[in-house]
């Protein structure tokens, strides 16, 4: 197969991977209208036809958001919010590919795996909506590649080296866990990576040969330890039982919350690809574990095999490196309670790309066929991915109407019930009263302003809500009510919530697909 139609399998491949971002208006992602409300406030911070100047304010520290926010936020100058924030989420999705084989480039490996990356852009912490950290495993197979590069391309150590420390404090400024990860990765690579003359130099010579490469890795490491320092040294409210807050101690044994290795190893697979209620985005799963496995079957046989590049230990960084990834997943947290949600189950993204890249080289005309079959598994991820992703953005139209009936200024509570879809598995409308906020320039009862994640915070104290927006029952009206002039609701009647207030101080003024949209009479001033 000539190189050019190479190439030409390998763009096809990334449409497809970037297609489904592009099927529909709406995304299902269960935390993308808090983030979206969060980068129009920070846009439009001081837009007086908002409530946001009112309302919001920078928080003023470095902040783990802050990449993915500031990001959106700069591309929302020349495009709309939605359409900026699609683009970013298209250069995340190809850069999972082109990272990785920037990767397997630097480790002398064949690029060709690169492209099985591409279903694992997907599944579930795409679909819970953890951008920031979904966004930063580009950016560490790109630390990877680099700090490799640092050490044995002599001639360009100090240019690789600069690059690295670049990419290193843009993964910790789009999330920490990412950063994490490459505190065990790059001390792998470190140790075996060899730099050239090694094999003739003394201790102090090897030293001196990977002085860039270290240096490359202060500015981060700075960072993070500013960070870690200030995070860990914030008072902590701890309340046993509460949502959202500390049980005790950060490391307490009451704090953490663990999976069993059982429970881990039996939903592993369901963590990769979960997105769709009818489970069809599990098959490119399975094509890219099918190609892998024909890769490492066709090494079996002598005459498709090609030397590795690699040294004897260098040939196995890569696959040490998903390894890593993976006793993270297994070894650390589901929950630190006040601190981080969703801990462990978020390595199985780094885990598998890099498992699955690290099918042994082979010769060339072996490759060219394998590149096509992965290809084919991209091409089948956006053919199942883009009618899912089509069939919510109509069920999700709903929200568009809401909207519609929306005041200008809307404060609004979210009392959603219900939030799940017929279409996708996460409860993707559990901020729907998000989406009416950012709209109308206003507020919703729940915001990620609360957390000290977000470069954004409340001005003064929060309106006040229910402690967790899973439990809208717990809502009052007599507690909450007077701070809200529009209610979202989804899985409960009004008049179930409101019972006589609709008589006389509020009334429904529109109904869509299970929504409810109350508006005062009055609206608040």
């Amino acid at each position: 197969m000539p190189p050019r139609s190479e190439r030409l399998w390998y763009v096809l491949a990334l449409i497809a991977g970037v297609a489904p971002l592009w099927a529909a208006g709406h995304l299902p992602l269960v935390d993308l209208p808090q983030h979206l409300h969060l980068i129009s406030v920070l846009h439009r911070l001081r837009d007086p036809t908002t409530l946001y100047p009112q309302v919001f304010t920078l928080r003023g520290q470095l902040t783990p958001y802050l990449g993915y926010y500031y990001a959106v936020s700069l591309l929302n100058w020349l495009l709309p919010l939605e359409l900026a924030n699609k683009l970013f989420l298209s250069a995340y999705v190809v850069g999972m590919p082109l990272s990785m084989a920037f990767l397997l480039r630097s480790l002398r490996r064949p690029p060709w795996p690169s492209l099985l990356a591409l279903p694992f852009a997907y599944g579930d912490s795409f679909a819970w909506g953890f951008l920031n950290y979904c966004t930063a495993l580009p950016l560490a197979f790109l630390a990877c590649g680099l700090f490799v590069r640092a050490v044995d391309d002599a001639p360009r150590q100090r240019r690789w080296a600069a690059w690295l420390a670049v990419t290193l404090v843009a993964v910790l400024l789009f999330h920490v866990q990412a950063f994490l990860f490459l505190g065990v990765g790059l001390p792998l690579l470190l140790l075996t990576t060899a730099a050239p003359g090694d094999a003739q130099a003394p201790w102090s010579a090897r030293l001196r040969a990977r002085v860039p490469a270290l240096l490359g890795v202060v500015p981060g490491v700075g960072l993070f330890l500013i960070w870690v320092v200030g995070r860990v040294g914030e008072p902590t409210e701890i309340e046993a039982g509460a949502p959202w807050k500390a049980w005790g101690p950060m490391l307490s044994p009451q704090n953490l919350a663990y999976k069993s290795f059982a429970q881990n190893r039996d939903e592993l697979l369901a963590v990769l690809a979960n997105m769709l209620r009818d489970g069809s985005d599990r098959l490119p799963l399975y094509g890219a574990l099918a190609v892998a496995a024909v890769a490492c079957a066709a090494w079996l046989v002598p005459a498709f095999r090609e030397p590795h590049a690699e040294g004897r230990l260098a040939r196995f960084r890569l696959p040490a490196l998903g390894g890593l990834a993976l006793v993270l997943y297994f070894t650390l947290p589901f929950d630190i309670r006040g601190y981080v949600y969703y801990l462990n189950t978020r390595y199985a993204h780094l885990a598998a790309p890099l498992l699955l890249a690290s099918v042994p080289p082979l010769a060339a005309a072996a490759r060219r066929y394998l590149l096509v079959g992965a290809a084919l598994v991209a091409l089948g991820l956006g053919a199942v991915l883009v009618p899912g992703f089509a069939r919510f953005g109509e069920e999700a139209q709903a929200l568009d109407r809401m909207v519609a009936l929306s005041a200008p200024g809307a404060r609004v509570m979210g009392l959603i019930y219900n939030p799940a879809s017929s279409v996708v598995n996460h409860p993707v409308y559990l901020h729907a009263a998000a989406e009416i906020a950012r709209a109308e320039g206003g507020f919703a009862n729940f915001s990620f302003a609360l957390t000290p994640h977000s470069p954004l915070k409340y001005r003064s104290t929060p309106p006040p809500t229910f402690p967790s927006e899973w439990r809208p029952d717990a809502f009052r009206w007599d507690v909450q009510g007077f701070a809200y002039d529009h209610f979202l609701l989804r899985g409960v009647s009004a008049e179930q919530v409101f019972g006589p207030l609709l008589q006389s101080e509020l009334s429904v003024v529109g109904q869509s697909r299970g929504f409810t949209l109350v508006r005062r009479r009055t609206p608040l001033r």
